[in-house]
């Protein structure tokens, strides 16, 4: 008995020191900390890109993985993620890995107050935080649109969808200021609430294939013009 009840200590320790571990490492830095280490380092004329931010940019890799097949595109979201959770890991996902350019879509996450209440001011400062480092490290800057959401199926009935189009208007100010090029995925995927078309996407917040391949073209095309940008 004695043995068994020294085990079960044993492992509940365990679990208890995996907890504390995992919410130390807050902003999920060892969930790209691998991949990271074993990427080659730039090839002379590479361009390379880094897709930044929540589950709307990680869950592309596996709704249209298409997308990314022969293009030197690094995917950096991590599902759940707020814009203080990505800007503490924009070091290490995109600084350090040497990209020409980076897409930095984040957002919606705040508004749902996934990491606790924000105001749009905090959201945007984060934002232009992860512009200002990225700049002070020779890599051009796409700054995207949140994309729409009427509701949140995780946290409903919070009323999201103005905010979202305020939001937008913020960082599509400080880009038109600042000559940062600012992807509008908002406008092609809005239904007439200001919501995810339902074509879009199955939960009215993360894009489904069909949602996908549509902002797939804005995005090339944004890419295309950052990357001939002096």
């Amino acid at each position: 008995m004695k043995k068994i009840q020294f085990l079960y200590s044993i492992l509940l320790l365990s679990i208890i020191m995996g907890g504390k571990a995992q919410a130390q490492d807050w902003p999920n830095l060892s969930k790209y900390q691998e991949e990271n280490a074993q990427l080659k380092p730039v090839a002379p004329g590479e361009k390379r890109i880094v897709l930044m931010g929540d589950s709307i940019t990680e869950f592309w890799s596996t709704t249209d993985s298409e997308y990314f097949i022969g293009k030197p595109y690094l995917n950096r979201g991590i599902s759940g993620q707020t814009t203080p959770q990505i800007l503490l890991r924009f070091r290490a996902d995109v600084i350090d890995l040497k990209p020409s350019a980076v897409v930095i879509l984040a957002g919606i996450n705040d508004i749902a107050g996934n990491t606790g209440p924000v105001t749009l001011q905090m959201i945007t400062n984060n934002i232009f935080s992860m512009v200002e480092l990225a700049h002070a490290n020779h890599i051009k800057v796409i700054l995207c649109s949140v994309l729409p959401a009427y509701d949140f199926p995780w946290k409903p009935n919070q009323n999201p969808a103005q905010k979202v189009v305020d939001l937008n208007k913020m960082i599509k100010n400080y880009a038109n200021a600042k000559g940062i090029l600012y992807l509008d995925y908002f406008s092609a995927m809005r239904d007439e609430r200001d919501g995810l078309k339902k074509a879009y996407s199955g939960d009215g917040v993360h894009p489904n294939k069909l949602g996908y391949q549509i902002m797939a073209p804005l995005a090339e095309k944004a890419i295309k013009e950052v990357l001939v940008e002096k």
